[in-house]
């Protein structure tokens, strides 16, 4: 089995879109609008500023990706940059999909001068976050608030 981790382009569009509606409803099971979340994923393609998706492909077929976006510090003077929508196929998961994604973003990150990595993580989901851990991220000490609209 060998994993191949490359920078996603238009004709993964589809993959993603339906791995996000995927780990929505496997996280929160929250049902996306196709249409929504479809045009969401384009949206990056189409402005370069808001990040960039690795993916997974295991003997050439893709099993999973992660989405890359950038947070400024002005504390730092510098980038995080925040791992979203991770996901991995069923028949991929504890092969080492995503060790082999975060390594890449996290080599990506070094090398373009990133401050560091962010990612969220259900409260609930204690399986990621011994995954995260084991990788070396710690638990930090802010709370997340938002307002919808």
């Amino acid at each position: 089995m060998s994993i191949a981790i490359r920078i996603a382009d238009r004709g993964d569009i589809e993959h993603i879109a339906q791995w996000n509606t995927a780990m929505a409803w496997e996280t929160e099971h929250k049902a996306l609008e196709p249409a929504v979340i479809h045009r969401g994923v384009t949206a990056v393609f189409d402005e370069p500023r808001r990040g960039f998706y690795l993916l997974a492909e295991r003997d050439k077929e893709p099993v999973g990706c992660l989405l890359v976006t950038y947070e400024w510090s002005d504390w730092r003077a510098g980038d995080f940059w925040w791992i979203q929508s991770v996901y991995v196929v069923e028949s991929a998961r504890r092969e080492g999909v995503f060790r082999r994604l975060y390594e890449e973003a996290k080599d990506r990150a070094k090398q373009a001068r990133a401050v560091g990595l962010r990612l969220y993580v259900e409260t609930e989901n204690e399986r990621a976050q011994r995954t995260y851990a084991g990788l070396g991220m710690e638990r930090c000490h802010y709370f997340m608030y938002e307002a919808e609209f």
